[in-house]
């Protein structure tokens, strides 16, 4: 088991000193006639993206959504076993994406059953943890890294509270057993996932 430990984690826009976690991503693409008929355009090397995801696997996973205060303790979302989804949107995202967006993201077989068969994380069922992240928009410039691509942050604001409640639609109508949880956007979180990999996959949309 992996334990993989992300301090100082930024979910909201960038612009303060934290740092994003390490990720080694494989990017992971469909058939294009599997694409074709799901409707699901991803991006390619014609145009940018319009939404960039990452898909970590965990045995469990532990995200700080408000820091202490003076007279209050830490706050935190937990699940067990399912899957971290890291989403970030572009200039140019639009609420008619998240259907399918959410779509390809819960049915790739992704998950490895107790067969040995794999499955999506609806068929498992497992458990997803949602985690705004807009340094999957930056780009390097020199030594300093830019967000010039990444969406405004009150139409991020609402494109990810809109992913996350057609999530928890999917997931809640495939099994009464599955727990739905995310990051608050614009917070700096602190993330802990035991990983049964690594095995990290990254989608464009």
């Amino acid at each position: 088991m992996r334990s993989f430990d992300a301090s100082r984690l930024t979910s909201g826009q960038p612009g303060n000193s934290s740092q994003a976690p390490f990720i080694s991503p494989v990017r992971y693409r469909l058939p294009r006639s599997s694409l074709e008929e799901d409707g699901v355009r991803m991006a390619d090397s014609g145009g940018g993206p319009a939404a960039r995801t990452v898909l970590q696997q965990c045995l469990q996973a532990r995200l700080q959504v408000q820091p202490a205060g003076e007279q209050s303790e830490a706050e935190y979302v937990q699940i067990s076993r399912g899957m971290v989804i890291y989403v970030c949107f572009f200039k140019g995202a639009s609420e008619d994406m998240l259907p399918r967006m959410v779509s390809t993201l819960l049915n790739l077989r992704l998950c490895e059953s107790s067969s040995g068969k794999m499955v999506s994380v609806l068929e498992l069922p497992g458990n997803v943890l949602i985690v705004p992240q807009a340094t999957l928009g930056g780009r390097p410039k020199g030594r300093a890294m830019q967000y010039h691509q990444n969406i405004g942050k009150e139409d991020g604001l609402r494109l990810y509270s809109a992913f996350v409640s057609l999530c928890e639609k999917e997931l809640m109508a495939a099994s009464a057993e599955v727990t739905v949880k995310h990051g608050t956007y614009g917070n700096r979180q602190v993330l802990v996932l035991d990983t049964n990999g690594p095995y990290t996959h990254l989608m464009e949309f």
